[in-house]
């Protein structure tokens, strides 16, 4: 397997010229943005995903079983995160078996970082996180594929914590209607 050295990047290198202007003159640096709560909602939109603003003011893309939220943090707004909140309970006694698994994870893959959070009940949740620092701008190009990226991996993360668990079964057993015709 090759990997195409267009596809990796650069963090500042220079590079080639890509297309270029008329003349021969190089295309130039891609535009830098500010990006804002629209521009996620458009984002949203164009991968056609159901949104909402919540209560908090923050965009907000409900699945079954968990949230995604998207949210710009700060006194100017300049850190923007994506956030998973996973309903899945866990018990207080499973909290080891869950941080070995999340460790896993984070050691694995780039994102979401995910962690647990125990509430005064005792039960263990867990939350996936990705940031990034917007407030100086970044290319538009970056920050749609970055974000898209982060809403796939929290829906995969979703998804590997089913199958590590084993509880695939379960989840279809949920989904079949109840006719209470059958013997246990």
């Amino acid at each position: 397997m090759s990997i195409d050295p267009s596809s990796i990047p650069s963090f500042g290198a220079p590079q080639p010229p890509q297309g270029g202007q008329p003349g021969g003159a190089p295309a130039g640096p891609p535009p830098v943005i500010v990006p804002d709560q629209n521009l996620v909602a458009q984002l949203l939109d164009q991968m056609q995903l159901k949104h909402v603003v919540d209560d908090d003011g923050d965009l907000t893309a409900p699945w079954e079983g968990f949230r995604v939220y998207y949210m710009f943090r700060g006194d100017q707004k300049e850190l923007f995160a994506v956030r998973a909140f996973y309903d899945r309970a866990y018990e207080l006694e499973r909290k080891g078996e869950i941080l070995d698994l999340v460790d896993e994870w984070n050691r694995e893959t780039l994102w979401p970082k995910v962690y647990t959070h125990t509430h005064e009940d005792g039960v263990v949740r867990l939350i996936g996180e990705s940031q990034m620092i917007v407030g100086t701008g970044v290319s538009l190009e970056y920050f749609v594929t970055t974000t898209a990226n982060w809403t796939q991996a929290s829906v995969g993360f979703e998804q590997w914590m089913i199958e590590r668990l084993g509880l695939q079964g379960d989840i279809e057993e949920g989904d079949k209607p109840e006719d209470g015709g059958e013997d246990a």
